[in-house]
């Protein structure tokens, strides 16, 4: 595998170059009008750029400290589903202010009773002529409490088989009947790490904001879900975000090292861990995981999520004392690595816990028999059929 960037003299790499030369301080506008923020996704919205191309644009804008828009759900999670099954009203609509990052998204799908389980949701959607009512109760909602959009998942067809009969539809967060209680956490309080739990009460959503077919949400909710394990299990420790392993060893490094060999045993494993992860993305990358998201994205997010947990706590050990701070009193060197390390039994739950990305893993890659449905004795094969 070649893991080396394009050359310096690639003619795409200078051409966006050039265009950074052109924007020295590109507005979120200009990056998307640029097809810059997802050059993956096809045209107009991104460049539907081959993997080298969607290598050497972010290199190239890492490199000029340039920043893409932050709107991680609503980029990452819900605009693949709106580019693939959304009409030409929703796209336009929704997806321009998403990708300059004006309008914040939430996605709206575990329950208190449905979680890993996810097709066993008990929130309903009924037609009332041209809204749909919504009742029920979804929970682990990141950015609810500041989200201007959600995605939601609600049955509107409760007497089949639980893989149909749910609908996908987009919910305004404002609507009357809504009520968003961020959770308490030992991240920093109510609702720092950003989760909530969203309670609907006769809230009527238009006709208009569903997406797709009526009853066929469950295979969009598949897409959703791959689409977020991709962008969970990107470079930095903390779902894509945050530091990295090879950080942590720079950390260590400019504080003048470590004489303790364990300690030193420790990075380099750690170092050598992030690196094999590291080029696993380029390999994912030149895979087209990200356009077409399979099994692929659960076995990356299994691998990194693991690695995520290691790396905080072996942070959190080389503050020795200091680490069991509190948050804001901690050194601002080493800040991050307290609160990952808070965050970070969350890792290998949200965005599907380690038990189920291995049985995606063992099931859709390496073709070992399928769990049972024990309720309707199917296989989950044949459930999918159904």
């Amino acid at each position: 595998m070649d893991i080396d960037l394009p050359h310096e003299d690639d003619p795409r790499r200078l051409a966006v170059r050039r265009w950074l030369e052109e924007h020295p301080n590109p507005t979120p506008g200009d990056l998307v009008d640029a097809g810059f923020v997802v050059p993956h996704w096809p045209l107009p919205w991104g460049l539907d750029a081959e993997p080298e191309l969607q290598l050497i644009i972010d290199d190239e804008l890492k490199r000029a400290a340039v920043t893409k828009p932050m709107n991680p759900i609503g980029i990452g999670h819900c605009g693949p589903v709106l580019v693939v099954h959304g009409s030409e009203e929703q796209k336009q609509r929704y997806l321009p202010p998403m990708l300059r990052g004006e309008e914040l998204w939430c996605q709206l799908f575990s329950e208190p009773e449905a979680g890993s389980d996810l097709a066993s949701l008990s929130t309903r959607a009924g037609r009332d002529g041209d809204v749909f009512v919504v009742n029920g109760q979804k929970i682990w909602t990141s950015l609810a409490q500041v989200a201007k959009f959600g995605i939601l998942i609600a049955r509107t067809d409760p007497d089949t088989s639980k893989y149909t009969g749910i609908s996908y539809f987009i919910v305004p967060m404002d609507l009357p009947g809504i009520e968003v209680r961020p959770l308490r956490n030992m991240v920093g309080g109510f609702g720092d790490a950003g989760f909530c739990e969203v309670f609907f009460t006769d809230v009527e959503v238009p006709a208009a904001n569903l997406i797709g077919e009526l009853d066929n949400g469950w295979s969009m909710a598949k897409l959703t879900l791959a689409n977020e394990r991709v962008s969970l299990s990107k470079e930095g420790l903390q779902w894509g975000y945050g530091p990295t392993a090879r950080d942590l060893v720079a950390l260590v490094r400019d504080a003048g090292g470590t004489a303790d060999p364990l300690v030193r045993q420790a990075l380099a494993r750690a170092y050598i861990d992030g690196e094999i992860l590291r080029f696993h993305q380029l390999r994912q990358i030149s895979a087209a995981v990200n356009k077409t998201p399979g099994p692929d994205a659960s076995l990356r997010k299994a691998l990194k999520d693991p690695h995520g947990q290691r790396v905080f706590r072996l942070g959190l050990d080389l503050m020795g004392a200091p680490g069991m701070l509190d948050v804001d009193a901690t050194d601002p060197a080493w800040k991050a690595w307290v609160s990952g390390f808070l965050f970070s039994p969350a890792l290998t739950v949200g965005g599907g816990t380690s038990e189920v990305l291995r049985n995606i893993v063992a099931e859709r890659l390496l073709g070992l028999p399928h769990d049972v449905d024990v309720d309707a004795g199917l296989t989950w094969a044949e459930s999918r059929r159904r």
